[in-house]
């Protein structure tokens, strides 16, 4: 935790120093505004730990409002800086070619010009991306399988994905949820983990929300990471309280055709009752003759579950969030948001997320809940 924290310090402090001396180069400020700025910049480098401060100590209004000016400060500055990065690196391509070549000069390119767009392009992206984190998607997928008799009836599944109930998503973000499940009438509701993120003292009115839920086979959960991070118990507390079946490592047949197993969290690796080996064991006893669903928030596929299962849910990656951050992610997860047809007839479903982590800020990613249709393959 000491190395987490110093590396985000480094880290997120260095962007704030970058902006302060982009601002400087083209701006000088001086006295108060000098004061101001770098003041400014001090306080939101620390927002992020005083937030979980103020959480702890029970003050979640002031909490809750810190968070939401720090975390759109993150996004803001996230933004600002690569949009920097990005029209810097065009500023000297256009000067080295300008060694060699002759080619007109573009004004647009100027020092000052670029910092003006830059701050402009950030605060317009910042502000679009507030309603596109309101805005949630629905997704179809539609599967065959031979393991629904011709005839029978279709089962509706929805999934949703890192909705982070915390300081930020609350009561009335998850109603807008709510509804959208409602209104596809599921058979089955899966969470694939992060459904908690901070503390959840007060959050009885989002349990009440998702208990008026009833769907015919029930509602499952599997962890994500952020359940540990707030604290396994509470979160567990909070998962069965909404109505859903936390699955820790767990095979459960659901009704007459589907077999639902819910995986652990990498993060709960430190926490009893863990097993590193439950995927292995769990899918090897699977009945094959039941639709195999396995719920595991962190989009990676298991070489030893080759043929195992006919579809992954997961989440986790929330598709970056904010473009391009996206780009680093892949790297650590190289899979596509959507659904993806592996190799041997399986499927694997990446949900976007249903709600946000750290900034209440989507660009490019808007947030998903995913239905699913398993139907009878045609013969």
């Amino acid at each position: 935790m000491t190395l987490f924290f110093l590396s985000f310090f480094l880290v997120y402090g260095g962007a704030h120093t970058f902006l302060l001396w982009r601002l400087w180069m083209v701006y000088p400020l001086s006295g108060i505004w000098a004061a101001l700025a770098v003041a400014w910049c001090s306080i939101m480098v620390c927002a992020p730990l005083a937030v979980r401060l103020l959480e702890r100590n029970g003050h979640d209004l002031l909490a809750g409002s810190l968070a939401l000016a720090g975390y759109c400060w993150m996004a803001w500055l996230f933004l600002f800086c690569t949009l920097s990065l990005v029209t810097e690196l065009l500023h000297n391509i256009h000067r080295l070619v300008g060694y060699f070549v002759h080619i007109p000069r573009i004004n647009l390119l100027q020092p000052r010009l670029l910092v003006i767009f830059c701050l402009v392009m950030a605060t317009g992206i910042t502000i679009w991306g507030w309603f596109e984190a309101l805005s949630i998607r629905t997704e179809q997928v539609q599967i065959e399988t031979a393991k629904l008799p011709v005839g029978s009836k279709s089962i509706r599944i929805v999934q949703i994905s890192d909705l982070h109930v915390g300081l930020i998503v609350q009561e009335k973000r998850v109603q807008r949820v709510i509804e959208i499940i409602r209104q596809a009438n599921p058979d089955l509701l899966v969470s694939t983990g992060d459904l908690v993120d901070g503390n959840l003292r007060h959050f009885d009115s989002v349990s009440t929300l998702f208990r008026e839920l009833t769907p015919a086979l029930g509602m499952l959960a599997s962890p994500g990471n952020h359940e540990y991070y707030v604290g396994y118990r509470q979160a567990k507390d909070f998962t069965e309280k909404s109505g859903f079946r936390m699955l820790r490592s767990e095979a459960l047949p659901v009704g007459e055709r589907l077999l639902v197993v819910g995986l652990d969290d990498p993060a709960g690796a430190n926490f009893p009752g863990f097993n590193p080996n439950a995927e292995r064991t769990l899918l090897a006893q699977a009945q094959q003759n039941r639709f195999v669903l396995l719920l595991k928030h962190r989009p990676e596929l298991s070489l030893e579950s080759r043929g195992r299962f006919d579809l992954q849910l997961s989440g986790h990656v929330h598709k970056g969030q904010i473009f391009p951050f996206n780009l680093i992610t892949w790297m650590r997860f190289p899979v596509r948001a959507g659904t993806t047809l592996l190799e041997w007839g399986g499927r694997l479903h990446v949900n976007r997320g249903t709600g946000t982590w750290g900034p209440p800020i989507r660009f490019l990613a808007p947030p998903e809940v995913t239905v699913i249709d398993l139907v009878p393959a045609q013969q």
